[in-house]
């Protein structure tokens, strides 16, 4: 899984290089984040001395380009790269080995690497880059797999799911993580609550973890599509959270999938934290949208529901109360309740501005 995971995270932030050298060192806990935990790191030389200091050189590189897009936030990603050329040995304090092994040629485990905390921030000062280094409250998160019935898995994929998410950095990251384990008091009608953004399933999950802030971690591999869909349900550090994403899988390799998708849901957490520091949580969250959907029956709302939650760029959305023919509800939506009207028209619903607020109803 080390490999494949340092090439995810590789991908999923920038590129590595060779630079730099290695002594043991910890950060300030002040400086917490400065730190890239849990980092994998593989490489394969003539010799086994060659092959740990070519793996602990680009691994400093691709830790301190990883530090660079934690704390800076996604808006600014594009002026980020005027810094793809510093050089790491310029800002490294050093690292701590959590778990090592390797062969006459090869190296392989997983580092702590740390950074000046100065150096860095003087860096960003001077090329006007904002960036955010306070940690976020910790939240819960619970890896969860589904099948296509919608039975929970408590089998090798589930294991495998958790000890994914184990393997990221959950300590020094913006958005620090307590991982635990999916309790079976909680019923599968729960989690279909939570999907469909009803209130009440939050304080289920809430009431059962003795915490405020729990996000389902919710994986649910799809045979039929060849898709891995990774969706985040409950509440994190700055509210209301039900983002999905699909992940393709490959050759039937629902483990790679997995790893993409847990790297790109921490950094989702990430994200938001960042948004919301930074100020900028409506550009990157959406706009605030409260309504009701009127509907004739229950089949109805049940189309239109499943509309909402799988049209791009919906998130958040709460379902405050139903009945037989309306529904009150709360989203997300970028360009707020006007966009979201644009959008709805070409798929056949009509939101409207009516007496007592946006009414949303079938446009035939």
């Amino acid at each position: 899984m080390g490999l494949r995971l340092a090439k995810i995270l590789c991908a999923v932030l920038l590129g590595a290089g060779a630079l730099g050298s290695a002594v043991t060192a910890h950060a300030a806990p002040a400086d917490e984040v400065y730190t890239v935990g849990n980092y994998p790191v593989d490489a394969q030389a003539a010799n086994a001395v060659a092959a740990k200091k070519k793996a602990l050189a680009e691994g400093q590189q691709a830790a301190f380009h990883s530090l660079l897009k934690r704390i800076v936030p996604v808006t600014d990603y594009e002026r980020l790269k005027r810094l793809a050329s510093l050089k790491s040995s310029d800002f490294f304090e050093g690292v701590s080995v959590r778990s090592e092994r390797n062969s006459r040629t090869r190296y392989i485990a997983s580092l702590d690497f740390s950074f000046r905390a100065d150096s860095v921030r003087a860096v960003l000062q001077q090329e006007g880059l904002r960036y955010v280094e306070e940690q976020a409250r910790e939240i819960i998160v619970v890896p969860v797999v589904r099948d296509a019935k919608g039975t929970i898995d408590t089998g090798p994929a589930a294991r495998g799911w958790t000890d994914i998410w184990k393997s990221l950095d959950l300590e020094h990251t913006l958005a620090p993580i307590d991982l635990q384990r999916f309790k079976p008091q909680i019923h599968p009608d729960t989690i279909k609550m939570l999907l469909k953004g009803q209130g009440d399933a939050e304080r289920i999950l809430a009431g059962e973890y003795k915490n405020a802030h729990v996000v389902l971690a919710l994986a649910e591999p799809d045979a039929a599509t060849k898709r891995l869909h990774v969706t985040l349900i409950g509440a994190d550090a700055v509210g209301p959270i039900n983002l999905k994403r699909s992940y393709r899988v490959f050759d039937g390799d629902t483990g790679y999938a997995m790893e993409l998708g847990a790297v790109i849901a921490q950094g989702i957490l990430e994200g938001r934290w960042k948004a919301f520091k930074t100020g900028a949580t409506a550009a990157a969250n959406g706009m605030p949208v409260a309504l009701q959907a009127q509907y004739a029956g229950l089949a109805e709302w049940s189309q239109m529901r499943e509309l909402l939650l799988g049209l791009p760029g919906i998130e958040d959305m709460r379902i405050e109360a139903e009945s037989a023919h309306s529904a009150n509800l709360t989203l997300r939506f970028p360009g707020g309740a006007e966009a979201l009207a644009s959008v709805l028209s070409t798929r056949g619903l009509a939101l409207e501005n009516g007496a007592g607020g946006f009414v949303l109803r079938s446009a035939y």
